[in-house]
Protein backbone atom coordinates (compact mmCIF):
# COMPACT_ATOMS: atom_id res chain seq x y z
CA UNK A 1 0.00 0.00 0.00
CA UNK A 2 1.52 3.22 -0.94
CA UNK A 3 1.91 5.61 1.59
CA UNK A 4 -0.48 8.32 1.73
CA UNK A 5 1.26 12.10 3.39
CA UNK A 6 -0.10 15.03 2.86
CA UNK A 7 3.15 18.18 2.99
CA UNK A 8 2.78 21.24 4.89
CA UNK A 9 4.68 23.61 6.64
CA UNK A 10 3.83 25.84 9.32
CA UNK A 11 4.76 29.08 11.09
CA UNK A 12 3.29 31.41 13.88
CA UNK A 13 3.00 34.87 13.23
CA UNK A 14 4.05 37.35 16.81
CA UNK A 15 0.82 38.42 17.00
CA UNK A 16 -0.56 34.31 17.61
CA UNK A 17 -2.33 33.65 14.11
CA UNK A 18 -1.04 29.83 12.95
CA UNK A 19 -0.27 29.47 9.52
CA UNK A 20 -0.27 26.51 7.61
CA UNK A 21 0.77 25.76 4.18
CA UNK A 22 -0.03 23.00 2.19
CA UNK A 23 1.78 23.41 -1.46
CA UNK A 24 0.08 21.29 -4.34
CA UNK A 25 0.64 22.54 -8.46
CA UNK A 26 -0.85 19.99 -10.06
CA UNK A 27 -4.41 22.45 -10.80
CA UNK A 28 -3.69 26.03 -10.66
CA UNK A 29 -6.16 26.86 -8.19
CA UNK A 30 -5.25 28.17 -4.48
CA UNK A 31 -7.84 27.78 -1.39
CA UNK A 32 -7.23 30.42 1.49
CA UNK A 33 -9.42 29.12 4.79
CA UNK A 34 -9.33 30.79 7.99
CA UNK A 35 -11.22 29.72 10.51
CA UNK A 36 -11.87 31.30 14.30
CA UNK A 37 -11.66 28.92 17.81
CA UNK A 38 -15.72 30.36 18.08
CA UNK A 39 -18.51 28.49 17.74
CA UNK A 40 -21.74 28.33 19.33
CA UNK A 41 -21.05 26.49 22.58
CA UNK A 42 -18.93 29.41 23.72
CA UNK A 43 -22.08 31.64 24.44
CA UNK A 44 -23.19 32.75 27.47
CA UNK A 45 -26.82 32.20 28.43
CA UNK A 46 -29.32 34.97 26.93
CA UNK A 47 -26.55 35.69 24.17
CA UNK A 48 -27.14 33.47 22.03
CA UNK A 49 -26.62 33.26 18.06
CA UNK A 50 -23.90 35.50 17.95
CA UNK A 51 -21.81 33.03 16.75
CA UNK A 52 -23.96 32.52 14.14
CA UNK A 53 -24.82 36.42 13.47
CA UNK A 54 -20.81 36.97 12.82
CA UNK A 55 -20.83 34.75 10.27
CA UNK A 56 -23.25 36.80 8.28
CA UNK A 57 -21.63 39.98 9.80
CA UNK A 58 -18.23 39.50 7.99
CA UNK A 59 -19.86 39.78 4.55
CA UNK A 60 -20.76 43.45 5.28
CA UNK A 61 -17.49 45.11 4.49
CA UNK A 62 -14.75 46.30 6.06
CA UNK A 63 -12.48 48.97 6.55
CA UNK A 64 -10.74 49.19 2.94
CA UNK A 65 -14.02 46.68 1.27
CA UNK A 66 -17.00 48.18 1.77
CA UNK A 67 -20.26 45.94 2.05
CA UNK A 68 -20.69 44.05 -1.20
CA UNK A 69 -16.99 44.51 -2.31
CA UNK A 70 -15.86 41.28 -0.99
CA UNK A 71 -18.29 39.29 -3.09
CA UNK A 72 -17.74 41.39 -6.12
CA UNK A 73 -13.98 41.21 -6.23
CA UNK A 74 -13.67 37.11 -5.27
CA UNK A 75 -16.61 36.68 -8.43
CA UNK A 76 -14.58 38.76 -10.87
CA UNK A 77 -11.16 37.36 -10.55
CA UNK A 78 -13.03 33.69 -10.93
CA UNK A 79 -13.15 32.88 -7.54
CA UNK A 80 -15.72 31.13 -4.89
CA UNK A 81 -15.99 32.15 -1.09
CA UNK A 82 -18.41 31.13 1.93
CA UNK A 83 -18.42 30.86 5.11
CA UNK A 84 -20.07 28.53 7.86
CA UNK A 85 -21.14 28.59 11.73
CA UNK A 86 -20.55 25.12 13.92
CA UNK A 87 -20.48 23.89 17.37
CA UNK A 88 -16.95 24.92 18.30
CA UNK A 89 -15.69 26.84 15.43
CA UNK A 90 -16.62 29.45 12.24
CA UNK A 91 -15.40 29.13 9.29
CA UNK A 92 -14.36 31.27 5.99
CA UNK A 93 -13.02 30.34 2.90
CA UNK A 94 -12.09 31.46 -1.13
CA UNK A 95 -10.87 30.08 -3.64
CA UNK A 96 -8.85 31.16 -6.45
CA UNK A 97 -6.98 31.31 -9.92
CA UNK A 98 -3.74 30.46 -7.69
CA UNK A 99 -2.48 34.27 -9.16
CA UNK A 100 -5.00 35.91 -7.24
CA UNK A 101 -3.76 34.78 -3.57
CA UNK A 102 -2.73 38.27 -2.61
CA UNK A 103 -6.76 39.29 -3.44
CA UNK A 104 -7.78 36.10 -0.81
CA UNK A 105 -5.52 37.36 1.46
CA UNK A 106 -5.80 40.67 1.99
CA UNK A 107 -10.02 40.75 1.85
CA UNK A 108 -9.48 38.03 5.34
CA UNK A 109 -6.93 40.52 6.93
CA UNK A 110 -8.70 43.11 5.98
CA UNK A 111 -11.66 42.19 8.15
CA UNK A 112 -9.83 40.86 10.88
CA UNK A 113 -7.99 44.20 11.37
CA UNK A 114 -11.54 46.54 10.57
CA UNK A 115 -14.85 44.98 9.91
CA UNK A 116 -17.78 47.21 9.51
CA UNK A 117 -19.18 46.64 13.01
CA UNK A 118 -22.39 49.43 12.67
CA UNK A 119 -26.04 49.82 13.52
CA UNK A 120 -27.14 49.25 10.24
CA UNK A 121 -25.00 46.31 9.32
CA UNK A 122 -26.49 44.72 12.67
CA UNK A 123 -29.69 45.74 12.22
CA UNK A 124 -29.77 44.00 8.99
CA UNK A 125 -28.28 41.02 9.43
CA UNK A 126 -29.99 40.25 12.45
CA UNK A 127 -33.12 40.06 9.89
CA UNK A 128 -31.35 38.35 8.11
CA UNK A 129 -30.33 35.37 10.48
CA UNK A 130 -33.91 35.38 11.20
CA UNK A 131 -34.74 34.63 7.40
CA UNK A 132 -32.47 32.23 7.02
CA UNK A 133 -33.87 30.32 10.40
CA UNK A 134 -37.36 30.96 8.61
CA UNK A 135 -36.41 29.79 5.25
CA UNK A 136 -33.38 26.77 5.43
CA UNK A 137 -35.06 25.45 9.13
CA UNK A 138 -38.05 25.97 10.14
CA UNK A 139 -40.15 25.01 6.46
CA UNK A 140 -37.67 22.17 6.25
CA UNK A 141 -39.08 18.39 7.61
CA UNK A 142 -36.81 17.42 10.86
CA UNK A 143 -35.03 20.37 10.54
CA UNK A 144 -36.06 22.09 13.44
CA UNK A 145 -36.69 19.17 15.81
CA UNK A 146 -32.56 18.26 14.83
CA UNK A 147 -31.77 21.80 15.73
CA UNK A 148 -33.66 23.14 18.74
CA UNK A 149 -34.68 19.74 20.30
CA UNK A 150 -32.24 17.01 19.95
CA UNK A 151 -29.83 19.07 21.81
CA UNK A 152 -31.79 19.32 24.38
CA UNK A 153 -32.52 15.60 24.66
CA UNK A 154 -28.87 14.65 24.05
CA UNK A 155 -26.87 16.76 26.28
CA UNK A 156 -27.55 18.16 30.25
CA UNK A 157 -24.52 21.04 29.96
CA UNK A 158 -26.39 24.02 28.71
CA UNK A 159 -23.25 24.81 26.77
CA UNK A 160 -23.90 21.60 24.71
CA UNK A 161 -27.95 21.99 24.78
CA UNK A 162 -28.76 25.43 23.51
CA UNK A 163 -29.49 26.15 19.54
CA UNK A 164 -26.43 26.77 17.05
CA UNK A 165 -28.59 29.49 15.74
CA UNK A 166 -29.79 30.80 19.23
CA UNK A 167 -32.85 32.98 20.16
CA UNK A 168 -34.71 35.96 18.17
CA UNK A 169 -35.20 37.07 21.47
CA UNK A 170 -31.25 37.63 22.32
CA UNK A 171 -30.31 38.48 18.58
CA UNK A 172 -33.04 41.23 19.23
CA UNK A 173 -31.88 42.36 22.72
CA UNK A 174 -27.79 42.36 21.13
CA UNK A 175 -26.42 45.89 21.27
CA UNK A 176 -23.65 46.96 19.09
CA UNK A 177 -21.25 47.12 21.88
CA UNK A 178 -22.32 43.52 22.33
CA UNK A 179 -21.33 42.76 18.98
CA UNK A 180 -17.94 44.16 19.39
CA UNK A 181 -16.97 42.88 22.54
CA UNK A 182 -17.63 39.40 20.56
CA UNK A 183 -15.48 40.44 17.75
CA UNK A 184 -12.54 42.05 19.65
CA UNK A 185 -12.71 38.68 21.87
CA UNK A 186 -12.96 35.95 19.37
CA UNK A 187 -11.91 37.44 15.65
CA UNK A 188 -8.26 38.04 17.22
CA UNK A 189 -5.07 36.78 14.80
CA UNK A 190 -4.50 34.90 18.52
CA UNK A 191 -8.38 32.78 18.20
CA UNK A 192 -7.40 31.88 14.44
CA UNK A 193 -5.49 29.37 12.15
CA UNK A 194 -5.19 30.39 8.36
CA UNK A 195 -4.23 27.67 5.99
CA UNK A 196 -3.06 28.09 2.28
CA UNK A 197 -3.18 24.90 -0.02
CA UNK A 198 -3.26 24.25 -3.58
CA UNK A 199 -0.50 26.41 -6.46
CA UNK A 200 1.30 28.92 -4.46
CA UNK A 201 4.93 29.48 -4.28
CA UNK A 202 5.51 29.27 -0.51
CA UNK A 203 7.84 32.22 0.47
CA UNK A 204 5.71 34.69 -1.35
CA UNK A 205 2.34 33.31 0.83
CA UNK A 206 5.03 33.79 4.28
CA UNK A 207 5.54 37.19 2.64
CA UNK A 208 2.12 37.91 1.99
CA UNK A 209 0.99 36.66 5.11
CA UNK A 210 3.22 38.46 6.70
CA UNK A 211 2.54 41.73 5.64
CA UNK A 212 -1.15 41.44 5.69
CA UNK A 213 -1.86 40.33 9.32
CA UNK A 214 1.57 40.79 11.15
CA UNK A 215 0.06 44.22 12.36
CA UNK A 216 -3.13 42.95 13.28
CA UNK A 217 -3.46 42.89 17.51
CA UNK A 218 -3.22 39.74 19.62
CA UNK A 219 -6.41 40.30 22.28
CA UNK A 220 -6.80 38.55 25.78
CA UNK A 221 -7.49 34.85 25.17
CA UNK A 222 -10.99 34.38 25.94
CA UNK A 223 -12.80 32.53 29.06
CA UNK A 224 -13.62 29.01 28.02
CA UNK A 225 -16.42 27.27 29.86
CA UNK A 226 -16.50 24.09 31.09
CA UNK A 227 -18.24 21.65 28.11
CA UNK A 228 -18.53 18.45 30.74
CA UNK A 229 -21.23 16.44 30.76
CA UNK A 230 -22.42 14.36 33.69
CA UNK A 231 -22.35 10.50 33.77
CA UNK A 232 -25.75 9.49 32.35
CA UNK A 233 -27.14 7.24 34.36
CA UNK A 234 -31.21 6.23 32.31
CA UNK A 235 -32.25 6.40 29.09
CA UNK A 236 -33.90 9.30 27.69
CA UNK A 237 -37.04 9.57 24.95
CA UNK A 238 -38.41 12.84 23.48
CA UNK A 239 -41.31 12.78 20.75
CA UNK A 240 -41.46 15.61 18.42
CA UNK A 241 -44.54 16.74 16.41
CA UNK A 242 -43.56 18.18 13.02
CA UNK A 243 -46.36 18.77 10.83
CA UNK A 244 -44.06 18.99 7.62
CA UNK A 245 -42.48 15.54 7.95
CA UNK A 246 -43.99 12.90 5.88
CA UNK A 247 -42.97 9.16 7.36
CA UNK A 248 -41.50 9.08 11.49
CA UNK A 249 -37.98 9.17 12.34
CA UNK A 250 -35.81 8.39 15.21
CA UNK A 251 -32.85 9.27 16.52
CA UNK A 252 -30.81 7.51 18.88
CA UNK A 253 -27.24 8.96 20.44
CA UNK A 254 -24.64 7.61 22.44
CA UNK A 255 -21.65 8.98 24.49
CA UNK A 256 -18.69 9.94 22.06
CA UNK A 257 -14.99 9.31 23.38
CA UNK A 258 -12.44 11.55 23.48
CA UNK A 259 -11.18 13.19 20.65
CA UNK A 260 -8.27 10.91 19.25
CA UNK A 261 -8.79 8.36 21.96
CA UNK A 262 -8.37 4.44 21.12
CA UNK A 263 -11.71 4.47 21.59
CA UNK A 264 -12.54 7.39 18.99
CA UNK A 265 -10.52 5.73 16.17
CA UNK A 266 -12.39 2.37 17.28
CA UNK A 267 -16.21 3.81 16.59
CA UNK A 268 -14.65 5.61 13.33
CA UNK A 269 -14.28 1.99 11.78
CA UNK A 270 -17.77 0.90 13.49
CA UNK A 271 -19.27 2.94 11.98
CA UNK A 272 -17.89 2.17 9.32
CA UNK A 273 -19.14 -1.20 9.57
CA UNK A 274 -22.50 0.27 10.57
CA UNK A 275 -23.45 2.35 7.89
CA UNK A 276 -20.85 2.18 5.04
CA UNK A 277 -22.20 1.30 1.55
CA UNK A 278 -25.65 -1.23 1.02
CA UNK A 279 -23.11 -3.94 2.57
CA UNK A 280 -23.36 -2.74 5.74
CA UNK A 281 -24.70 -3.86 8.75
CA UNK A 282 -28.11 -1.83 9.03
CA UNK A 283 -28.56 -1.27 5.90
CA UNK A 284 -28.76 -5.29 4.94
CA UNK A 285 -30.77 -5.53 8.38
CA UNK A 286 -32.82 -3.02 8.55
CA UNK A 287 -33.96 -2.21 4.66
CA UNK A 288 -33.24 -5.49 2.74
CA UNK A 289 -34.28 -7.89 5.62
CA UNK A 290 -37.25 -5.78 7.85
CA UNK A 291 -37.88 -3.30 5.57
CA UNK A 292 -38.20 -0.85 8.54
CA UNK A 293 -35.86 1.68 7.35
CA UNK A 294 -35.81 3.97 4.11
CA UNK A 295 -32.76 5.52 4.76
CA UNK A 296 -30.41 6.30 7.57
CA UNK A 297 -26.96 7.96 8.26
CA UNK A 298 -24.50 8.03 11.35
CA UNK A 299 -21.63 10.01 12.51
CA UNK A 300 -19.49 11.15 15.33
CA UNK A 301 -20.81 14.25 15.98
CA UNK A 302 -23.73 14.07 14.31
CA UNK A 303 -25.77 16.02 13.54
CA UNK A 304 -22.96 19.25 14.39
CA UNK A 305 -19.82 17.47 13.06
CA UNK A 306 -17.91 14.68 11.69
CA UNK A 307 -15.34 12.70 13.07
CA UNK A 308 -12.93 14.78 11.34
CA UNK A 309 -13.82 17.99 13.56
CA UNK A 310 -15.31 16.43 16.26
CA UNK A 311 -14.64 17.79 19.65
CA UNK A 312 -15.44 16.01 22.64
CA UNK A 313 -18.29 15.89 24.78
CA UNK A 314 -20.65 14.78 21.96
CA UNK A 315 -22.08 12.00 20.66
CA UNK A 316 -22.26 9.27 18.32
CA UNK A 317 -25.76 9.14 16.63
CA UNK A 318 -27.87 7.47 14.15
CA UNK A 319 -30.90 9.06 12.09
CA UNK A 320 -33.38 7.02 11.22
CA UNK A 321 -36.57 7.82 8.35
CA UNK A 322 -38.66 4.75 8.81
CA UNK A 323 -41.49 2.37 7.67
CA UNK A 324 -44.61 3.87 9.25
CA UNK A 325 -45.79 -0.21 9.62
CA UNK A 326 -42.94 -0.04 11.77
CA UNK A 327 -43.45 2.10 15.78
CA UNK A 328 -40.44 3.89 16.98
CA UNK A 329 -39.85 1.26 19.78
CA UNK A 330 -39.58 -1.73 17.40
CA UNK A 331 -37.29 -0.29 15.63
CA UNK A 332 -35.08 0.76 18.39
CA UNK A 333 -35.48 -2.77 19.82
CA UNK A 334 -33.87 -4.41 15.62
CA UNK A 335 -31.16 -1.33 16.20
CA UNK A 336 -30.27 -2.49 19.51
CA UNK A 337 -30.35 -6.16 18.44
CA UNK A 338 -27.54 -5.71 15.91
CA UNK A 339 -25.51 -4.01 18.29
CA UNK A 340 -25.83 -6.65 20.53
CA UNK A 341 -24.94 -9.22 17.33
CA UNK A 342 -21.32 -7.49 17.28
CA UNK A 343 -21.12 -7.34 21.15
CA UNK A 344 -21.61 -10.97 21.55
CA UNK A 345 -19.98 -12.36 17.55
CA UNK A 346 -17.80 -9.68 16.75
CA UNK A 347 -17.50 -8.41 13.31
CA UNK A 348 -16.02 -10.67 10.16
CA UNK A 349 -12.75 -10.29 8.56
CA UNK A 350 -14.28 -9.33 5.06
CA UNK A 351 -16.43 -6.82 6.99
CA UNK A 352 -13.01 -5.25 8.58
CA UNK A 353 -10.97 -5.13 5.17
CA UNK A 354 -14.38 -3.56 3.31
CA UNK A 355 -14.79 -0.76 6.13
CA UNK A 356 -11.06 0.45 5.86
CA UNK A 357 -10.84 0.12 2.00
CA UNK A 358 -13.87 2.23 2.06
CA UNK A 359 -12.15 4.83 4.62
CA UNK A 360 -9.34 4.90 3.11
CA UNK A 361 -10.62 5.72 -0.07
CA UNK A 362 -13.07 8.08 1.07
CA UNK A 363 -10.25 9.89 3.09
CA UNK A 364 -7.83 9.99 0.70
CA UNK A 365 -10.37 11.63 -2.28
CA UNK A 366 -10.81 14.38 0.02
CA UNK A 367 -7.71 15.38 0.32
CA UNK A 368 -7.98 15.77 -3.83
CA UNK A 369 -9.55 19.01 -3.47
CA UNK A 370 -7.30 21.49 -2.13
CA UNK A 371 -10.36 23.26 -0.37
CA UNK A 372 -10.98 20.20 1.64
CA UNK A 373 -7.15 19.68 2.47
CA UNK A 374 -6.99 23.28 3.74
CA UNK A 375 -10.05 22.59 6.17
CA UNK A 376 -8.69 19.86 7.53
CA UNK A 377 -4.93 20.65 8.21
CA UNK A 378 -6.60 23.75 9.68
CA UNK A 379 -8.84 21.53 11.92
CA UNK A 380 -6.33 19.66 12.96
CA UNK A 381 -4.18 22.50 13.99
CA UNK A 382 -6.89 24.61 15.87
CA UNK A 383 -8.12 21.18 17.95
CA UNK A 384 -5.01 19.08 18.31
CA UNK A 385 -2.24 21.78 17.67
CA UNK A 386 -0.62 19.78 14.80
CA UNK A 387 -1.68 19.54 11.58
CA UNK A 388 0.48 16.67 10.39
CA UNK A 389 -2.00 14.11 12.47
CA UNK A 390 -3.53 14.23 9.02
CA UNK A 391 -0.73 11.65 7.62
CA UNK A 392 -1.10 9.81 11.21
CA UNK A 393 -4.46 9.27 11.66
CA UNK A 394 -5.40 7.26 9.00
CA UNK A 395 -2.51 4.82 9.35
CA UNK A 396 -3.93 4.73 12.78
CA UNK A 397 -7.64 4.25 11.54
CA UNK A 398 -6.67 0.99 9.27
CA UNK A 399 -4.86 -0.77 12.37
CA UNK A 400 -8.06 -1.08 14.28
CA UNK A 401 -8.48 -4.94 14.66
CA UNK A 402 -11.74 -6.32 14.76
CA UNK A 403 -11.84 -7.60 18.94
CA UNK A 404 -11.45 -3.60 19.81
CA UNK A 405 -14.71 -3.19 17.75
CA UNK A 406 -16.73 -5.55 19.25
CA UNK A 407 -15.20 -4.53 22.85
CA UNK A 408 -16.46 -1.02 22.55
CA UNK A 409 -19.90 -2.44 21.13
CA UNK A 410 -19.88 -4.09 24.85
CA UNK A 411 -19.20 -1.06 26.40
CA UNK A 412 -20.86 1.75 24.09
CA UNK A 413 -24.39 0.46 23.30
CA UNK A 414 -26.37 0.33 27.00
CA UNK A 415 -30.14 1.52 26.91
CA UNK A 416 -29.10 3.54 30.10
CA UNK A 417 -26.50 5.11 27.92
CA UNK A 418 -29.00 6.20 25.13
CA UNK A 419 -30.68 9.39 24.29
CA UNK A 420 -33.65 9.01 21.72
CA UNK A 421 -36.07 11.39 19.99
CA UNK A 422 -39.10 10.28 17.65
CA UNK A 423 -40.24 12.67 15.55
CA UNK A 424 -43.87 11.74 14.68
CA UNK A 425 -45.32 13.50 11.51
CA UNK A 426 -48.98 15.71 12.47
CA UNK A 427 -50.64 13.08 10.79
CA UNK A 428 -49.30 10.16 13.14
CA UNK A 429 -49.54 12.19 15.70
CA UNK A 430 -52.82 13.29 15.52
CA UNK A 431 -54.11 9.09 15.01
CA UNK A 432 -52.07 8.40 18.41
CA UNK A 433 -54.34 11.14 20.02
CA UNK A 434 -57.24 9.42 18.83
CA UNK A 435 -56.08 6.02 19.86
CA UNK A 436 -54.95 4.71 16.13
CA UNK A 437 -52.20 3.28 14.96
CA UNK A 438 -48.85 5.80 15.35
Amino acid sequence: MKDFRIPFERFQLPNGLRVVLSRDSSVPVVAVYLLFDVGSRVEVEGKTGFAHLFEHMMFQGSENAPKGMHFQWIESNGGTMNGSTHWDYTDYFEVLPSTQLALGLWLEADRMRGLAVTQDNLDNQRDAVKQERLMSFDNQPYATALLERWPEVAYRNWQNSHSLIGSFQDLDAASVEDVHAFFRTYYAPNNAVLTISGDFDPAEARRLVEEYFGDIPAQPQPERRSLLEPAQTESSWDVVEDPLAQVPALVLGYPGPPRRSDDYFTLVLLDMVLTAGESCRLFQRLVKEEQSVIQFEAALGWPFASSVDYRDPGRYSLFFLYNPACSADELRTQVEAEFARIASDGVMEDEMRRARAMLRSSRIAQMQSCLSRGMTLGRYELFDGDPGLVNEDLHRLLRVEAHEIQDLARRLFHRHQQAAMEVRPATLAAQAAEGGDA
